[in-house]
């Protein structure tokens, strides 16, 4: 995977830029500026751009307006400080692919990264309640019928979905269920296929509209 950085803080450029390398994701090319990012897409091709949100002159949603209509095709994710809900929904609106934080696991980056250039939109984990509020006020309303997309789910993927809707990575759900990482994966692959989406951020905003929380009543002193 190519990766193009464009934030105008020049030692979390380098410090990211690190970080991907080391994954094996190649940055082709590091700025400073909006501008800048949008005069080197042609030159570098990237297969992914990860894009600051607040910067002079040109912030992040600028740089969302302004890209080519050729590169469009070209996933952007903000990486950013911000958890604030305006900003979530404009960048979704004005095309972004996915809306991280700064400050996650380098190793949840990736994932995500991944995840994104393979077509999905991903929020970070903590956004899903903000997401789940952002689509009730675009107009969808929540079903009437609380077990209704439920029902095939097993008394632990709907456990596992109950932590899903809190914004809680695997290892957050190994950890609270004292089970693997991977068994974890598992489960959340069979929810998916059988509420019928494609991303974890999808599963999670179904359970929020649905009122499915996870039960935090155990170990309670």
């Amino acid at each position: 995977m190519k990766a193009l950085l464009i934030d105008d803080h020049a030692l979390f450029r380098a410090g990211l830029s690190g970080l991907l390398e080391r994954r094996g994701i190649e940055v082709v090319a590091s700025v400073g500026s909006g501008e800048e990012g949008i005069g080197t897409l042609e030159t570098f091709s990237p297969d992914i751009i990860l894009l600051d949100l607040r910067m002079p002159e040109k912030s992040g949603l600028d740089v969302l307006d302004a890209l080519p209509t050729e590169q469009s095709d070209v996933p952007v994710v903000i990486l950013t400080t911000s958890a604030d809900e305006n900003d979530l929904a404009n960048a979704l609106r004005k095309g972004a692919r996915g809306y991280l934080m700064k400050d996650m696991e380098p190793d949840d980056l990736v994932v995500a990264l991944q995840e994104i250039k393979a077509g999905k939109t991903v929020v970070a984990p903590g956004l899903t309640g903000v997401l789940a509020d952002l689509v009730k006020n675009d107009g969808r309303q929540p079903s009437k019928d609380s077990s209704g997309p439920f029902t095939e789910l097993t008394p632990r993927e709907r456990e596992i979905l109950g932590h899903l809707a809190e914004g809680q990575s695997n290892k957050v759900i190994a950890r609270h269920l004292e089970i693997s990482d991977g068994t974890v994966k598992l489960h959340v692959k069979a929810i998916l296929r059988k509420l019928e989406v494609h991303s974890r951020v999808e599963a999670a905003v179904m359970a929020v509209e649905h009122g499915i929380r996870r039960r935090v009543d155990r170990q309670q002193n």
